[in-house]
């Protein structure tokens, strides 16, 4: 395959020049992935490159794999040598190798967010502390911040500044809280994603010769998104490529967007500052979208002053000019884009697949979706549960992961009594009570229940012992597959789900066999290793991105930050307001604000042909009807790129007038004033066609009604709020005709 043929002149001088420090500035659909993966085939194929000497990072498995398969069909199955995944699964398996020297076995657990969390709260309630003051989200936003800024519990105990904060947020024991469960973590012998990073850097600081060993076999270090990199992953990687010196990062920090899961943008506009050698290549040429949209792109991040210059430029068409539209209320929003969509989907013969719809937030969604839903256009919110988080799932895995590490205390929480076998939660308690006491393992307890136990508890710990022991010997024999189904016989789960003959216990039954299927194709693909340790693992890394499916014909509505990486023909941007996008909570400093800008600077880009910015008059937020003001971002677009005609958005004192003239009729239609002959009618005489009244909603037609629910229902269109849906024995309504 003759790949640099398929190169621009930029994208050569990045596959090419592969020796000393690279820096690969790469816009908005500029082709970043082709050049990470030329460039890596490219020291395979024409430098003679051992492909286990090369270590390269991704930020989700579905980027890492894709990328390995185009380099495997340049260079052959010698791909498939590559030390290339995310950041948390090569330093997993660095920690799995390695990991005895700072006191782990080759087999320690990992926790997800949600075993973090579990155990945080229940940590929290140990020791008495206010759990409406230290709830646990907040406590693991607080804790993993620390770790991923390489604060150990110690330093965050001695840290003035720290301590300040958290008492002048009158939760002055978080440092505490973080002591145990560091401890609790480490006793359980079970890494938290976080850990993985930390660990790694501890690993490496303590041990110069695993740090050594590693810096020798990695000859080139290749980062993709570095732009989303935190301090403890540049740290580490800094520290591989300290040696060799042949560190490739591939990032645009216009696209820096998670700030608050750590990212620092420092890490990509100082990287030159550690290589003064640095060979600096921008790719400046957009492939995926036309020129209006570039144009308008460049004119938002260009107000950004924390930046690297680029100019990004294409050759595609001209290009349709950006819409700007309007509505009174974010349910009139709702109809208007489900409209929009169902009139392209009609004049450029476009699929569901084809359109996407960005929010801010997730709650917008509710609005769309509704419309969506009456029109009859099938849509998939991404961002939900995901199959891996579903009860039953993690309670199959729960069983699973306790095979294989009988110290793991969230999955004991999960098992000892699901199904039930008649070992209480003040059982489970004291347990772990008796082994933090005592400083000896949640299973030695278990395995000596007698010394602790009346002779009813101790039967029953028996009795589940005797089924772990026998589940730890039988997948020591066994493959994955073999095993779990096993296990998931024998611990009563197949059965528990099984004889529910509900729907939802039907879907949980289903869900425990795509799970097993799921294990089955695992071990059935090349190269893979068939222990439910390897297994577990793989899951375990797992990102919401690489569980997506984005080859289904749904219009896809998501958050912008999911977005990130995906391309369509037409985005929908919805909520363009004040204090929505840019967002209330971003406001309070430069940087904040500029992150916001970056943020719809990836909304736009993920346009190829067609972008809709839309906003609404009035929006209900936290319950109160608030009168919005278009977003500034609106403001900073440059006019050329826009619709003429759509003149009210292109300053804000048109707009401000507009509101203005309308605010009556705005009130009239939000906060309808009753007639001075308002009387409820009896609503027992209530027939499809009639005209009523509605305190709050004003004047409507009843459109149909239920009566074969125990409460009966009216779909009403109301004049001026659109479709309600409203149960007759609360409505207060008056029959007008």
């Amino acid at each position: 395959m003759d790949y640099i043929n398929h190169l621009n002149k930029s994208q050569k001088d990045a596959v090419l020049n592969v020796e000393g420090p690279c820096l690969v500035i790469a816009g908005a659909g500029s082709g970043k992935t082709r050049v990470l993966t030329y460039r890596i085939a490219h020291l395979i194929k024409k430098h003679n490159v051992d492909p286990f000497s090369i270590l390269a990072l991704t930020f989700t498995n579905k980027a890492s794999n894709e990328m390995k398969d185009r380099i495997e069909q340049v260079v052959g199955t010698d791909a498939r040598n590559l030390w290339m995944g995310t950041f948390h699964s090569v330093f997993a398996r660095i920690l799995r190798a390695e990991g005895n020297k700072i006191g782990y076995p080759s087999n320690f657990t990992i926790y997800d967010t949600q075993d973090s969390k579990s155990l945080i709260k229940s940590i929290v309630q140990e020791l008495g502390y206010d759990n409406k003051l230290y709830k646990e989200n907040y406590v693991y936003n607080r804790i993993s911040n620390a770790k991923n800024k390489l604060i150990s519990f110690n330093e965050y105990l001695n840290n003035k500044i720290i301590q300040e904060e958290d008492i002048s947020s009158l939760r002055p024991n978080i440092g505490i809280i973080y002591k145990e469960y560091v401890k609790r973590c480490f006793k359980s012998q079970a890494m938290d994603f976080d850990d993985l990073l930390f660990n790694t850097n501890i690993l490496f600081k303590e041990h110069i010769d695993v740090l050594n060993k590693y810096q020798q076999r990695f000859n080139y270090v290749l980062i993709d998104e570095f732009q989303d990199t935190n301090f403890s992953q540049y740290l580490i990687t800094k520290k591989l490529s300290a040696v060799k010196r042949n560190i490739c990062v591939v990032g645009d920090d216009a696209q820096s967007i998670y700030a608050f899961r750590g990212a620092d943008i420092n890490n990509i506009l100082n990287f030159e500052k550690d290589y003064s050698e640095l060979n600096l290549i921008k790719l400046e040429q957009n492939y995926r979208s036309t020129k209006n949209i570039v144009g308008a792109a460049n004119s938002i991040i260009n107000n950004n002053t924390s930046k690297i210059s680029k100019s990004i430029w294409t050759d595609n068409e001209e290009g349709e000019l950006i819409s700007i539209k309007k509505s009174f209320s974010d349910n009139q929003e709702g109809k208007m884009v489900a409209s929009l969509i169902f009139e392209e989907k009609n004049k450029n013969h476009y699929l569901n697949s084809n359109f996407a719809v960005l929010y801010r937030t997730n709650s917008q969604s509710r609005s769309i979706e509704e419309a969506l839903r009456r029109i009859g256009i099938e849509y998939k919110v991404y961002g939900g549960i995901s199959f891996y988080q579903r009860k039953e799932v993690k309670d199959l895995i729960a069983y699973l992961r306790f095979t294989i590490n009988q110290n793991d205390e969230q999955s004991l929480r999960r098992i000892i009594n699901f199904p039930r076998r008649g070992i209480g939660k003040n059982t489970l308690e004291k347990i772990i009570l008796i082994a933090n006491e005592n400083d000896i393992k949640i299973w030695d307890v278990i395995l000596d229940a007698k010394k602790y136990f009346n002779s009813r508890i101790s039967t029953q710990l028996e009795n589940f012992s005797d089924l772990i022991k026998g589940f730890i010997i039988y997948s020591q024999n066994n493959d994955a597959y073999t095993s779990a189904s096993h296990i998931c016989s024998l611990s009563g789960l197949t059965k528990e789900f099984y004889d529910d003959k509900t729907i939802e216990g039907l879907n949980k039954y289903e869900n425990i066999q795509e799970l097993l299927n799921s294990i089955k194709e695992y071990i059935d693909t090349d190269n893979k290793e068939s222990s439910i340790d390897s297994f577990l693992q793989e899951i375990a890394l797992l990102t919401d991105q690489d569980s997506e499916n984005n080859n289904e014909n749904y219009v896809s509505l998501m958050t912008v930050h999911m977005a990130k990486g995906l391309e369509f023909e037409v985005v929908f941007i919805v909520g363009m307001e004040e204090d929505l996008f840019p967002s209330q909570m971003m406001l309070s400093s430069r940087n904040d604000l500029e992150e916001e800008r970056r943020l719809f600077y990836v909304a736009i880009t993920r346009a190829m042909k067609k972008l809709y910015l839309t906003y609404s008059n009035t929006r209900y937020r936290y319950g109160i009807l608030k009168e919005c003001q278009p977003s500034r971002f609106i403001d900073e677009m440059d006019k050329n790129h826009i619709e003429n005609s759509i003149g009210e958005v292109k300053n804000r004192s048109f707009v401000k007038n507009l509101i203005s003239d309308k605010k009556n009729k705005i009130e009239s239609n939000t906060i309808h004033a009753p007639s001075e002959n308002f009387v409820e009618s009896d609503l027992n005489h209530l027939k499809e066609g009639m005209k009523i009244e509605h305190k709050k909603f004003g004047y409507g037609l009843i459109k149909s009604i239920d009566k074969t629910q125990n409460h009966q229902k009216a779909i009403v269109n109301f004049k001026l709020v659109g479709e309600k849906t409203l149960l007759l024995s609360f409505a207060k309504l008056r029959i007008v005709k």
